[in-house]
Order: structure tokens, then sequence, then C-alpha cells
């Protein structure tokens, strides 16, 4: 008789991923927050029972990816988006002569809605579950290069409102971190060309009909959990993408 194949065998991964797990749990939960040091590769092998090899695998790991960072002579800190430059690993937009460029945010509006069906399946939200749209402009001295429509989950986010956006100096994302402890870790972008509608042409101050550059991202944090959603209107007239590969 012929023994049936077992589609459902157990799969394991390398010890230095489940101790990165453990570490990412450590970080979720708040035991470390941003800008924390953690404890020493030393201690952390002592406490997850391996050896300190297995433990600097798992955080060479996280440092790639932005999840820690160390520091020569001083240790291995958790990332934050303090960091100047974490500001430049979210936003790529370069001016005509090649320079990267640190934008002025500008916010427009703030309200609660109830999340439709496309908000809803983005955020991983039940149809009609509360949420906050805030638009706002970046610009880059006083002209305007990207208009932003932002979706976030209400549970998240519960008392933000216009006022706090236009009191706060730090970037977005910086408020997220500190006062709502919320922290964006990575982000997937889908870029298409499309043309300016009269409001996104009135901010931006370019013609209707004018070419721009679509940028819809969908921003996660710790668990894999999407936590934003964003389209940003991109103005081409003196601004491009810049993305280094490799």
């Amino acid at each position: 008789m012929t023994r049936p194949s077992n589609t459902h065998s157990p799969t394991f991964s390398p010890l230095y991923q489940q101790i990165r797990e453990l570490i990412t749990k450590s970080l979720e939960s708040g035991e470390w927050g941003p800008g924390d040091i953690i404890p020493s590769e030393s201690e952390l092998a002592e406490r997850f029972g391996v050896s300190q090899g297995t433990v600097r695998k798992a955080i060479d790991e996280m440092a790639a990816e932005n999840l820690l960072v160390r520091r020569q002579g001083k240790g291995t800190f958790v990332d934050t988006h303090e960091d100047p430059r974490s500001y430049f690993r979210f936003l790529r937009l370069a001016s005509n002569e090649g320079d990267l460029l640190a934008l002025k945010s500008v916010p427009l509006e703030c309200w609660r809605a109830k999340a439709g069906t496309d908000v809803a399946r983005t955020l991983a939200l039940e149809p009609g579950a509360s949420i906050i749209i805030l638009r706002r402009l970046l610009q880059n001295e006083n002209e305007p290069a990207v208009f932003d429509e932002i979706y976030l989950p209400g549970e998240l986010f519960s008392d933000l409102t216009l006022d706090i956006l236009k009191s706060s100096e730090m970037s977005l994302y910086s408020l997220f971190e500190s006062r709502y402890a919320v922290r964006m870790i990575r982000a997937d972008e889908r870029l298409r060309a499309v043309s300016a509608d009269r409001v996104s042409a009135e901010l931006l101050q370019v013609a209707e009909g004018s070419p721009l550059l679509l940028v819809e991202r969908i921003t996660f944090t710790y668990g894999n959990k999407p936590v934003e959603w964003r389209r940003g209107f991109y103005s081409t007239q003196n601004f491009y993408y810049h993305n280094e590969l490799g």
C-alpha cells in the first residue's frame, strides 16, 4: 500500500531566525523602545540559551532591515525615526539637480470617517471601522512637491487632529512613533503616471492635466501589520523620484 504523502509536515526555521523573532517580539511589546539600547550580544545569548554568534547573526539581519542600528563603541540601539537617516528611507524625492530633499510638511485637513471597502481591505480592517484621513502638502522651500492623502486606523491614532499635526515640528513618522507608539518599519510602494485633476493641480500649482507621479504606499509596523495607506501625487515639474538599487 502506498503511504499518502504528508503535506502538513512541520517546517523549522534556523535558530538565528528564531532569536530574531524573539527580539522582534520584545520590540513589539515595548520592552525596548525607539532609540533605546538593547542588551549586549552576550547578555542576549545567555537570556535565550544560544551562542553569541547566533545572536550576532540575528542582529546583523535586523540591522540590515533598519530595525536595529549598531553604533561603534556604544552598542546596538532600536532604530528610530528621529534619526535623520530614516527620513530618506521613506521619501525618495530629488530635485532636478539630483539632491535628495528634506521637505516641509504642511497639514491641510484631518477628519474621521468609516472605512470603505478599499481602505478596509488595504489596512486589514472591518468595513465601517473608524479611520482617520489626512491631507497634506510637502514643500521644497515654498514650492509644492507632493500632495498626500493618508488613511490610518482610527483605533491606533485615537486623538490625532489637524491641530496636533500643525503644532508638531517632527516628521509624520516621528510623531506616530513618539505619540502613538506606532513605528513604521517597512513599506510597499507602487508607482504609476497620472494626470493632475482639478484638486491636485491647484495644490501643486501645475496646469490641470499635467503629468504627475502617483506613489501608493502601504506601510507596516511589527508583525507585518498594515498601519498606513498613502496616495502621494508627486509633481514632476522640478522633481523626480530617486531610488538607489544594489
